[in-house]
């Protein structure tokens, strides 16, 4: 049976790690083995944990284990040959070595070969859970957008027809073009398999799901919805929310009213905004979350008495699919009644009006350069569709 799998990201500095790993310690405490492994280039989990990580796993307590997957010792592993047949190409027609070098690499391949593990460890199946610390959200955003792009892109400047080689063997020869070898060629078709079959289990929302951890602030939220919209452009599943660093009722010094006040606000806006995806809350503590006891305080805290590794919402919130060269978001939202459907939009913001109930939507880039040209609201659904602004105005 595969594992369960959870990807925590979030703005830096959110205390998402803190979080995975208290997560994590509850899943392993409940008789789960589990695995948490962290792609972050900046990575904090040994310090979290209070072990020394390494890229495998290693023995952190009963029942867990922890990892620090290095980027650079997942590329060598993964692409050294082909970058050394693409960087002779290169070099063959005159590139210098150091630029050749640079160019046989795509750009953020290094992080992509990090969410391999996860696929390692699908295929063992040596742990019931699979916790994964991810970069910020913005680099996780753009990791999780790579195994289709790579595909692509290797499958076009790589030249998988074997016979098409046979005929341009002589060609090249005549050129002085390097031909890459029938072993590499293999090899760049299994490392091309992983990656779809990678891309596979994070949409496998039956056993794999991603969290977004924020704090109460506006910057933090308005940043996590636009990740969350951008995770449903994916069809990645979110099935939980979670605000970290509220200030508990103890805080009664007037000094924070302020901060209370604003964090109640904000406690609010991702009710609203995110549901149906429920939103979990953790209390600012009186120190750093670091280690066993203040993972498992944490822990309570957030989880209480629910499964942390359980999937905790299983439909998608928001759907965004492209139909006839339009782009049409489906929205799940929990408006009580039906009316007539208006829409404002401001950059990258669209104000939804149904009736008396208002809901801001943070839009992805590529749909803020469109115009919404429709709205319908059905069976709890608002679908609204975007179309080319010049096709809008038309």
């Amino acid at each position: 049976m595969p594992p369960r799998t959870i990807l925590y990201t979030g703005k830096g500095g959110v205390g998402k790690t803190s979080v995975a790993a208290a997560t994590a310690r509850r899943a392993a405490a409940e008789g789960r083995r589990t695995v948490i492994l962290s792609t972050d280039p900046a990575h904090s989990l040994s310090d979290s944990l209070g072990v020394e990580l390494g890229p495998d796993p290693v023995e952190v307590s009963p029942g867990l284990w922890g990892q620090e997957v290095i980027a650079e010792a997942e590329m060598r592993r993964n692409w050294d040959r082909v970058a050394a047949w693409m960087s002779g190409l290169l070099q063959s027609k005159g590139v210098d070595s150091v630029r050749a070098e640079e160019l046989s690499v795509p750009p953020g391949l290094d992080e992509l070969f990090s969410l391999l593990q996860i696929k390692r460890h699908w295929d063992r199946e040596e742990f019931d859970v699979v916790i994964v610390d991810c970069a910020p959200s913005g680099e996780t955003l753009r990791l999780l957008g790579y195994p289709e792009v790579a595909s692509w892109w290797v499958r076009k400047v790589f030249p998988w027809n074997r016979s098409l080689l046979s005929k341009a063997a002589p060609i090249a020869k005549a050129l002085e073009i390097p031909m890459p070898e029938p072993e590499l060629m293999d090899e760049v078709e299994h490392l091309i398999e992983n990656l779809l079959a990678m891309d596979e289990i994070l949409r496998d929302h039956e056993h794999c799901s991603i969290r977004l951890v924020m704090n109460p602030d506006r910057m933090v939220i308005n940043e996590a919805r636009r990740t969350f919209t951008h995770l449903c452009l994916f069809g990645y599943l979110t099935d939980a929310v979670i605000v970290n660093r509220v200030f508990p009722d103890e805080v009664s010094d007037s000094y924070f009213a302020g901060w209370r006040e604003q964090q109640s606000a904000q406690l609010e806006t991702v009710e609203e905004g995110f549901s149906p995806v429920p939103v979990l809350t953790a209390r600012y503590f009186d120190r750093e979350v670091i280690g066993e006891d203040m993972h498992t305080r944490l822990a309570d805290d957030l989880y209480g008495e629910i499964d942390p590794s359980g999937l905790l919402h299983s439909g998608m919130a928001r759907e965004v699919s492209t139909e006839d060269g339009r782009t049409v978001i489906r929205i799940r939202a929990p408006f009580t009644e039906k009316g007539e459907v208006k829409l404002q939009q401001a950059g990258e913001e669209l104000l939804v009006q149904v009736g008396e109930a208002r809901r801001t939507i943070m839009l992805p880039s590529g749909l803020a350069r469109r115009s919404p040209s429709k709205a319908s609201f059905e069976n709890e659904t608002l679908e609204i569709v975007f179309e080319d602004r010049n096709a809008a105005e038309a």
